[in-house]
């Protein structure tokens, strides 16, 4: 049902898009907007919390001044939810419209509005499976719309200006918040209420927008987007890994509840240098000879874990930079090729 309507918006929408382009040379950007914060509303204007997901996509950008000045725009409301609540069809079906959308030229560029709490985890679900080179840009915003200095309607203005620039093109999907530009493969968030609450705090920002023009400091060397091996068309679902915590004298109850779930792998957000205790280390060894793969990440949110770690177990693949959100979403898509250990140690050095 979801996907029917997902497809029959677009379609329609699409329809009406095309049949006014042929007037202007502005490029053609998307907005698929998902819900968030962006579409929040708040009871006054100085009020912290909020409903989240509550404003159309129209609304949103009706409340930029001069958008249109940048690109001619189609937004389509994909669905209308706090990011919390994110869920794996809407990624696939994000992918799709993504994918139908660049594979028949309908647009130059897309942008998404999204909730802060994922937005990291769908840009690089999308880094890892967006086979195509034209710019992919998530945006949302730390405070609703009717705050009294709302941060969403110029994250979205310059989401628009990277979208719609030739420069963007080839460099992955990006997130732009609070004037910079930060690539999927390394963007977190890490601050839980400040308007400047994303980072790349391994590698750096991609760049910065300003005046409605995008500058980039540096390009990712991470195998992404057109160059990714990954193809998800037809999957109605991807393999189910999960992310166990690590912590001091943690027992083994929950690594075994996971193990015994019927999960295909498990992410250890590891102490330290993506360590783990005895307790854990034996639950490994059992895990493992149920075919269960397991990935070493780190809840530290930088220098990430490398093949220097400790006791190093080839069994155990390495996560390198990847925090472990984001290598749950890397070993979810490996192990749609390969459940070999070696096999998703080379894919973690690529992505």
């Amino acid at each position: 049902m979801l996907r029917n309507l997902f497809i029959s918006i677009v379609s329609l929408s699409f329809l009406l898009f095309t049949s006014t382009l042929t007037a202007t040379q502005k490029p053609r950007v998307v907005i698929l907007a998902t819900g968030g914060t962006i579409a929040g509303s708040a009871g006054t204007s100085v009020q912290a919390s909020y409903q989240p997901g509550v404003l159309s996509i129209e609304r949103i950008i009706a409340s930029v001044p001069e958008i249109d000045k940048l690109a001619e725009l189609k937004g389509v409301q994909i669905c209308n939810i706090s990011s919390q609540n994110m869920e794996e069809k809407i990624w696939l079906e994000l992918w799709k419209v993504i994918d139908n959308l660049f594979t028949h030229n309908l647009c130059d560029g897309v942008v998404i509005t999204h909730g802060t709490d994922t937005m990291e985890e769908t840009a690089y679900f999308l880094n890892l499976t967006v086979k195509h080179s034209k710019p992919v840009v998530i945006t949302g915003a730390m405070r609703a719309s009717t705050s009294l200095s709302a941060d969403g309607p110029f994250n979205l203005y310059n989401a628009v200006a990277v979208a719609s620039n030739v420069i963007s093109h080839n460099r992955g999907v990006m997130v732009v918040m609070n004037d910079m530009i930060f690539s999927a493969d390394d963007v977190t968030k890490s601050n839980t209420v400040n308007t400047d609450a994303f980072s790349c705090p391994n590698f750096g920002p991609l760049g910065r927008v300003r005046d409605g023009l995008p500058t980039f400091f540096r390009e990712s060397s991470f195998t992404h987007t057109s160059s990714s091996e990954f193809h998800i068309k037809g999957l109605k679902s991807l393999p189910k890994t999960e992310i166990l915590y690590m912590y001091a004298f943690m027992s083994d109850v929950a690594f075994n509840a996971l193990a015994e779930s019927g999960t295909a792998g498990i992410v250890i957000a590891g102490v330290g240098h993506g360590n783990y205790n005895r307790a854990i280390a034996q639950a490994m060894e059992r895990a493992a000879e149920k075919g269960i793969n397991i990935v070493r990440s780190s809840r530290i949110l930088t220098g990430g874990v490398d093949l220097a770690a400790e006791e190093y177990d080839k069994r155990w693949p390495v996560s390198f930079f990847k925090t472990p959100q984001k290598a749950r979403i890397l070993l979810m898509l490996a192990l749609t090729k390969t459940n070999d250990p070696l096999e998703i140690q080379e894919i973690f050095k690529k992505y």
